[in-house]
């Protein structure tokens, strides 16, 4: 498994960001005027804006609307037509947080399905369904329900975002909800998260698929060394075929955070890295 004291590859949202390539798209408007140049990222449904600051983007699946006040950009193609992007904040968010890091893959792409474990409000979620568009759809699961509130209201404008305000730990109880997914990214920050999302992955996760995890050393054991923590349910994982490929650090957006990441009762002669 790559990673362990692997560092950010980025420099945040103020600095370079890794993995950009492809043509220049043609130039936007960001609020203040700026001038706006956007790119595709390395992954797939993920873009670059590059002008006063560099951040990254994702294509908004509801032009003209905001989930959380985020900035929005609107480009303009050679054709003329207009395209509106949606800013994505690395301090609000574990996956941005994880790409900024230099994750090789995020294996969310257009048309993916995907379970999102601890969806909270929405925020995460809300890009997760720009990346994945109209052919994807992403599951989200959150317990709390005022929180729950926020994503059911988010998802009303959201064709592919199913909200299921229940208990990760009974997957048995939204069964009925989600069909088989090819990734699941798990943000419960619960002690026996490792144990919450083996389950689901038995529940929902193809064989070959992938999954996403953000750990968080101090929910797990606040005694012990992050580093310790975070091998420790790589193990957990392990014990569950969940086979990690890549660990990565989310400072300095999220302090004592990884994000782990791999592959679901992978194939013998597959290697994690390159299954699709």
């Amino acid at each position: 498994m790559r990673g362990g004291g692997r560092g950010p590859r980025g420099k945040g949202p103020r600095g370079r960001v890794p993995g950009g390539r492809g043509p220049r798209s043609g130039p936007g408007g960001m609020k203040g005027g700026n001038k706006v140049i956007v790119t595709p990222h390395r992954h797939e449904g993920v873009f670059i804006g590059k002008g006063k600051d560099e951040v990254i983007l994702t294509k908004n699946l509801v032009p003209g609307e905001s989930v959380y006040n985020e900035k929005r950009i609107s480009v303009q193609n050679e054709d003329g037509t207009k395209v509106e992007y949606r800013v994505w904040n690395p301090f609000r968010s574990k996956l941005a947080a994880a790409i900024f890091g230099g994750l090789d893959d995020i294996w969310i792409k257009p048309g993916a399905k995907v379970l999102y474990l601890g969806a909270a409000s929405g925020t995460s979620v809300s890009h997760v369904s720009d990346i994945v568009g109209p052919e994807g759809c992403v599951y989200a699961v959150e317990f709390s329900p005022r929180s729950g509130r926020d994503l059911v209201n988010m998802a009303k404008k959201r064709r592919n975002v199913v909200p299921i305000i229940e208990d990760a730990r009974h997957p048995a109880k939204y069964r009925m909800l989600v069909s088989m997914v090819d990734v699941i990214f798990a943000d419960v920050a619960q002690p026996d998260q490792a144990r919450i999302v083996g389950l689901n992955a038995s529940f929902f996760l193809k064989a070959g698929g992938h999954y996403m995890i953000s750990i968080k050393a101090k929910c797990i054991d606040a005694t012990m060394p992050a580093e310790t923590v975070f091998s420790n349910e790589v193990k957990k994982l392990q014990a569950d075929e969940l086979k990690p490929a890549e660990q990565i650090t989310l400072e300095p957006y999220e302090r004592d955070h990884a994000c782990v990441v791999g592959g679901y009762r992978m194939p013998k002669k597959q290697k994690t890295a390159t299954a699709s």
